[in-house]
């Protein structure tokens, strides 16, 4: 299942802002993905010179986006123009344990924790083995396409 095309049929991002490179477990309330951090992405000029990191934000966005993923994995029978695409609407709990470095791949996992209405409650984390990177509680709801 690890076909960039999956992920790219099922949320909107496109490079050089998609954080996802494959999945590698997808089911109705779990995702897990893998992203390689090459080391010439263009942040790490200006993000730590001499001590290049990931920014914490750009972990969060990959659980974001794994989200995402999920989310549509959940909603794909019906049609996407009637439901949308999912948007960030809470952040809370997040928690930076270990820097993320050129030349890792990070691994990407997001759970659903609650589906109230139109909103979706999810928790993430990043992870290098079994090392946690991030972790981070946030919500989702669907809004809708525009021309």
């Amino acid at each position: 299942m690890d076909c960039k095309e999956e992920i790219l049929s099922r949320i909107p991002h496109r490079p050089p802002f998609l954080w996802l490179d494959r999945i590698v477990l997808l089911t109705a309330e779990h995702i897990v993905a893998e992203k390689e951090i090459s080391a010439d992405l263009d942040f790490f000029a200006g993000h730590y010179p001499g001590y290049p990191i990931v920014p914490g934000v750009l972990l969060c966005e990959a659980v974001f986006q794994a989200g995402a993923v999920l989310i549509s994995r959940n909603i794909e029978s019906l049609a996407v123009a009637a439901q949308g695409v999912p948007v960030l609407t809470r952040i809370t709990g997040a928690r930076f344990k270990r820097p993320v470095r050129p030349g890792e791949t990070i691994i990407v996992v997001a759970d659903i924790k609650e589906k109230i209405g139109q909103a979706w409650f999810l928790k993430g984390r990043v992870k290098i083995g079994d090392e946690v990177a991030v972790s981070v509680e946030f919500a989702c709801a669907m809004a809708p396409l525009s021309g």
